[in-house]
């Protein structure tokens, strides 16, 4: 009998042990067949999704350390329709469908009956977006009624995605130079198109998974936030000149003739000792927290937004993105004889004592009417000194012919016309193709080149030449970031200076400055002629600048860009302001071509900026300038007025023109005894009106020159018009 028991208890066993064995063998193979798909199976009831952790984009700073440019945090809605039905499922009787969906409604003012039907069109849904870039303070009420024990538990399927929106906390100020980004952290123009890879950082994420012992784990790669880009300019003076371009713009808007101040305006600040961009100002801005509304940004009325096309609202929207400073070429006139009398110096073609004879005029082509200068009656015999002083273009033309071609090319490229500057923001042109070379440069181009006509430069070509000029000869490449730093404050790189070349000698540099600190502190000759920059004067400080005045194309529409560059202290150079007016509003074209609506705009800008710069006054009130200072002590805030403008000494030809006697002067270039035209006799045009080129005008506007060819007219024979007014 106990045998038998103990044959089938080993039976029993013998089976049970082959049927686990048989188990084994099928949980082998189902997992060796089946097993990814139950491994996904088990996962997706788990909530085993990975989830994005935005980086933030890095800050723009100005040189002190304001913010310009940040990323805040905020939070999207998620709605996780999978997670809220899988909960329904598993508890029928704990309702958590109802009370999520209302409270959503409640807090977010989301219509409930919309919500159910986004739940059911997307039940195997887990990401739903709801709402996009909510604050902090939007979703408080929210998340407190989830961390809530007694609602908490009936909430499900809602979470919020972390997320970063750009901001910029001044609006519009510099927004040429900061730009501003689109949708995935793409810069668009300024800073942040050119250093957008440097602000950008790497997105993080977050993994759930299940770990061995069937637990849930998580594992997060943090984010590495952008670099923090330090620029160069100073929010400041950024305030300041924008201030007084509004300024401007306000003044002259209807002034003389119905119509804006002028069609651009712009200003140019930057150190001359190493580059720096301190201030790129224009009067089109717009808010770079709104950029792409051309109606809220005041560049268009709705009636002129809605009869555009898709393609002339783009344009439009360039045209007002667009940095004047660095993206527009003109023609500068004067501001650029000093580059051109640098380089005669450099040469040693011309010196300190090189005198000229001025006639109104210079003839370029045997047989053909001379080139104007500003001052038909002419300048009478000046020295180099007053070449600069009084804006003589007949003796720039006189030192362009002593250069030559060659030498008059080899230091335009020398001071960079014509090719980038290299600044470190986007949309830099060169105007390669208006800049002569020895291949079309004929004696008219280059006799009108001495004196800023016939080419194109922008703002940033000047200004850089400009400061090489007065820095002791050093061209340093511009640059509008000085550092870039880590998220947590620490220096990654510090930009340094580039100096590119050098242009001049430290003794032609200094000559230079001399005689742009005559040009605005001078005296009037024996000749009746006076300095050109008089009204950008500052009492107190000495400092040196140059005017401009070009005629635009068409020349037959008479139609100017005025402009002053100046710089400050004479003795060391800190700051360079550069100042461009195109088409001022002005009553009649002989008006317009005045410098002194430039001069103004600068007066006005470096009245505030050189006290904050601790640059202070050093030197005594000039006895012209006391009035004036007596005046604004008396008045405190008063703008300055024409009358104001009127009582400062007349420039060019307003001055006695009292000639000698006999009216014949002694070139000294020549040895020829030549008659000085009367101003009556300046103002008579032979063969019908003529051109300040000297040649007939054509039915187009243009003028006649060798070889059939058309070259600027210019009514003066001068960039500068206000040089002779």
């Amino acid at each position: 009998m106990q045998n038998r028991m103990k044959r089938k208890l080993a039976l029993l066993f013998t089976i049970i042990v082959l049927a686990l064995v048989g188990v084994d063998i099928r949980l082998a193979y189902i997992n060796r067949t089946s097993g990814d798909k139950y491994t996904r199976r088990v996962l997706a009831q788990q909530d085993t999704d990975s989830t994005l952790l935005p980086y933030k984009r890095g800050d723009i700073l100005d040189r002190n350390g304001t913010v310009l440019a940040t990323s805040e945090k905020v939070y999207n809605l998620i709605l996780d329709p999978k997670v809220l039905w899988q909960s329904a499922h598993e508890d029928p009787e704990k309702d958590c469908v109802a009370p999520t969906l209302k409270a959503l409604a409640s807090c977010f003012e989301l219509d409930e009956a919309e919500l159910r039907a986004t739940l059911n069109e997307r039940k195997d849904s887990s990401y739903v977006p709801l709402l996009k870039q909510l604050s902090k303070d939007a979703i408080s009420e929210f998340t407190a009624m989830q961390e809530d024990e007694k609602t908490g538990s009936k909430i499900k399927g809602v979470w919020f995605e972390d997320s970063y929106l750009r901001k910029y906390p001044n609006n519009s100020l510099a927004c040429n130079v900061i730009g501003y980004t689109v949708s995935g952290n793409q810069g668009q123009t300024g800073i942040e198109e050119e250093y957008s890879s440097v602000l950008n950082g790497t997105n993080g994420r977050s993994y759930n998974y299940l770990n061995e012992d069937l637990e849930q784990a998580k594992v997060v790669r943090k984010p590495t936030d952008g670099n923090t880009v330090v620029s160069t300019i100073d929010v400041t003076l950024q305030s300041i000149a924008e201030k007084y371009i509004q300024k401007f713009v306000e003044d002259y808007t209807n002034k003389n003739v119905e119509g804006p101040a002028a069609l651009n305006i712009a200003v140019l600040m930057m150190n001359p000792q190493n580059g720096e961009i301190l201030a790129m100002a224009r009067d089109v801005t717009f808010d770079l927290n709104n950029p792409h509304d051309l109606v809220a940004n005041g560049y268009l009325t709705q009636e002129e937004l809605d009869a555009m096309s898709e393609e002339e609202q783009l344009d439009a929207k360039n045209q007002m993105w667009r940095n004047f400073c660095i993206s527009d070429g003109f023609e500068p006139g004067s501001t650029v004889k000093p580059m051109t009398v640098a380089g005669a110096l450099e040469m040693g073609i011309i010196n300190d004592s090189t005198t000229f004879l001025c006639d109104g005029g210079q003839v370029i082509v045997e047989g053909q009417q001379p080139i104007r200068c500003a001052k038909r009656s002419g300048h009478g015999l000046i020295t180099l000194d007053g070449s600069i002083m009084f804006s003589c273009n007949d003796a720039l033309m006189q030192i362009g012919a002593m250069e030559g071609y060659d030498n008059y090319l080899k230091y335009q490229q020398m001071f960079n016309f014509g090719l980038k500057t290299n600044i470190d923001l986007p949309g830099e042109t060169n105007n390669a193709t208006t800049v002569f070379s020895k291949d079309n440069m004929g004696p008219t181009e280059l006799a009108t080149s001495t004196f800023g006509q016939g080419f194109n430069t922008t703002m940033i070509q000047v200004a850089s030449a400009f400061s090489s000029v007065i820095n002791g000869g050093y061209y340093y490449r511009p640059h509008v970031v000085k550092r870039i730093l880590d998220s947590s404050g620490g220096t990654v790189e510090t930009i340094n200076p580039v100096l590119v070349r050098q242009t001049i000698s430290s003794k032609t540099s200094a000559l230079l400055k001399q005689y742009l600190y005559h040009t605005m502190y001078g005296e009037a000759d024996q000749n009746g002629n006076n300095p050109t920059g008089k009204k950008g004067r500052i009492a107190g400080y000495a400092m040196g600048g140059k005017t401009g005045t070009a005629q635009k194309l068409p020349r037959s529409r008479e139609a100017y860009v005025v402009s002053f560059i100046g710089f400050a202290p004479v003795d060391n150079p800190q700051v360079v302001c550069y100042v461009v007016v195109d088409e001022p509003n002005a009553a009649d074209p002989v008006s317009q071509a005045s410098s002194s609506y430039a001069l103004e705009i600068y007066k006005n800008i470096m009245k505030e900026a050189l006290p904050y710069l601790n640059i202070y006054a050093t030197e005594e009130i000039p006895a012209d300038m006391q009035e004036e200072v007596a005046a604004e002590n008396a008045a405190k805030q008063e703008a300055e007025s024409g009358d104001d403008d009127e009582e400062e000494d007349q420039e060019g030809e307003e001055g006695n023109e009292d000639e000698p006697e006999d009216g014949t002067l002694i070139d000294p270039n020549t040895g020829e005894k030549v008659k000085m035209p009367t101003p009556e006799e300046a103002e008579e045009q032979e063969g019908g009106i003529m051109n300040g080129i000297g040649s007939p005008i054509l039915p187009s506007g243009e003028i006649q020159v060798p070889g059939g060819e058309e070259t600027p007219n210019d009514p003066d024979g001068t960039g500068d018009g206000d040089d002779s007014r």
